[in-house]
């Protein structure tokens, strides 16, 4: 009797700290997100040629260059809010910027979600943030961040085999 009740309270310990030492495991994938995310996002980038930033399938939709520029800004905006701080204040760089400009602040925006996001984890996933005048929990936003990513990967993928040019991830 005496060794099940020892067990049942070494289990009231352990099992607590065993779930801890398993992570967060929304935290976690995204922040393999904003690694897979920045490789594809950034190697889109460096695949199109620079005479062709300019390119846009119609004349509504945005250039390839200002999709770079909507990308860091909107990293800017959305990793901020996710870590409840206040985004950086960068001086806006215009969609005809150069490639390597363009490809460097998006480089750097990354950095800020890698850094920003670092300690993130998942016992906020409930708590209601505004961005962009909407209201989403931490959670939703970050599901809605990795989307975004994958929606402006498959854009870039899009332009650069319009222009010859095989995407990163078809290269796997």
């Amino acid at each position: 009797m005496k060794t099940r009740i020892y067990a049942a309270a070494l289990a009231v310990v352990l099992v607590p700290a065993f779930a801890a030492a398993q992570g967060a495991p929304l935290a976690k994938a995204f922040h393999e997100q904003i690694t897979s995310a920045e490789k594809n996002l950034v190697g889109a980038a460096e695949a199109m040629p620079e005479d062709k930033y300019s390119y846009k399938p119609t004349p509504a939709q945005m250039s390839f260059g200002a999709i770079m520029g909507h990308l860091a800004g909107g990293n800017d905006a959305l990793c901020s809010v996710i870590g409840g701080v206040k985004p950086p204040a960068r001086e806006k760089l215009a969609a005809t910027a150069t490639k390597a400009a363009l490809i460097a602040r998006l480089k750097e925006t990354f950095a800020y979600c890698h850094t920003t996001l670092g300690s993130l984890d998942d016992s906020k996933l409930g708590e209601e943030l505004t961005v962009f005048g909407d209201k989403l929990s931490r959670g939703a936003l970050e599901l809605e961040t990795v989307g975004d990513w994958a929606d402006h990967y498959s854009q870039m993928a899009i332009y650069l085999r319009m222009n010859g040019v095989l995407p990163p991830t078809a290269k796997k």
